[in-house]
């Protein structure tokens, strides 16, 4: 299979969800999430009940008439770019004031669409509305660009998603096991807790630094950690912010880090914790299956035809 034939297998998506806990807790639910709206009917028809597809965030470049526009959708890996990109809003004029979330005006969370690669980043304004960051997008592959935001007049936060390309020879990453404890620069992050589609259920990350915990973890973008989970196949994303906040008085700074989330769906997840320590921001990745428990989480790599191992029966 060529290059340009892989990048494509990756962009396709379904629908989107948030994962559950890594070997504690299982998942199954509908497949779609949906609403309820009553439509009155006359000449005596009374109401019905319709159900309508919840869009999960990122799977869309435009949302309620704002569009994520990059200026440039092909970057060489491996090379440093300034990367620039706008919001247009429903007039069609890139975007210049917005509602600050969690001590930013943007989020800008990239992935390649094998869940490698993962980077949250903060852009800054150049001026008439375009945003910039240096950038560097490692190996080649294509990869899916989110940003947060909720403009000035905007009902709502926005999660907005377009793929941008690293060409050269790709072969996606096999997805890494499940595993309930994850491990970097020396700390050591363990996930608990089961997470039932419908219904708020408690996450809970516990933070530890040579086998002792961490107590004194400091405030990152106006919290003590940050979650995003990204569907396997079609990135479908869920930015999760923990429960209660620093110096409210009841919120203490590790080693539990507590989030609510609600799962609509079920599917193979990589999940991306934020914390900062000592001055320094890490990231601690876990893998996480949502529903069909008896099945294994992990996708496999591809094969030297291009394919992935398949099983047959």
């Amino acid at each position: 299979m060529n290059t340009a034939s892989k990048l494509g297998a990756y962009a396709l998506g379904l629908a989107a969800v948030f994962g559950g806990a890594v070997g504690v807790g299982d998942i199954a639910g509908p497949a779609v999430a949906t609403v309820q709206a009553e439509k009155a009917h006359g000449g005596g028809h009374g109401t019905a009940d319709t159900k309508e597809p919840v869009v999960p965030g990122g799977l869309q470049v435009s949302q309620g008439g704002y569009t994520l526009v990059p200026e440039a959708t092909v970057v060489e890996p491996g090379e440093e770019t300034d990367f620039r990109f706008t919001v247009n809003g429903p007039d069609g004029k890139p975007v210049t004031r917005y509602q600050p979330l969690h001590g930013k005006e943007l989020h800008l969370i990239v992935a390649r669409r094998d869940l490698s690669g993962f980077q949250h980043l903060h852009p800054t304004q150049a001026g008439g509305g375009v945003w910039t960051i240096p950038l560097t997008l490692p190996d080649a592959g294509t990869y899916r660009f989110f940003t947060d935001v909720q403009p000035e007049g905007a009902k709502e936060q926005l999660t907005l998603g377009t793929d941008v390309t690293a060409p050269g020879d790709f072969r996606p990453l096999a997805l890494p096991k499940s595993e309930p404890v994850a491990t970097v620069d020396g700390y050591e992050v363990e996930l608990n807790g089961t997470l039932t589609p419908g219904t708020t259920s408690k996450l809970v990350l516990t933070v530890r630094k040579d086998g002792k915990p961490v107590t004194d973890l400091e405030p990152y973008l106006e919290a003590y950690g940050h979650l995003v989970a990204l569907r396997d196949r079609d990135l479908a994303y869920l930015h999760v912010h923990p429960d209660g906040e620093p110096g409210d008085g009841k919120t203490r700074p590790g080693p539990e880090i507590t989030f609510y989330a609600e799962v609509p769906s079920s599917g193979a997840y990589r999940l991306y914790l934020d914390f900062q320590h000592d001055g320094e921001v890490r990231t601690a990745e876990f893998t996480a299956r949502a529903g069909d428990a008896d099945r294994p989480a992990e996708r496999p790599a591809e094969t030297d035809d291009g394919h992935g191992d398949h099983e047959h029966g």
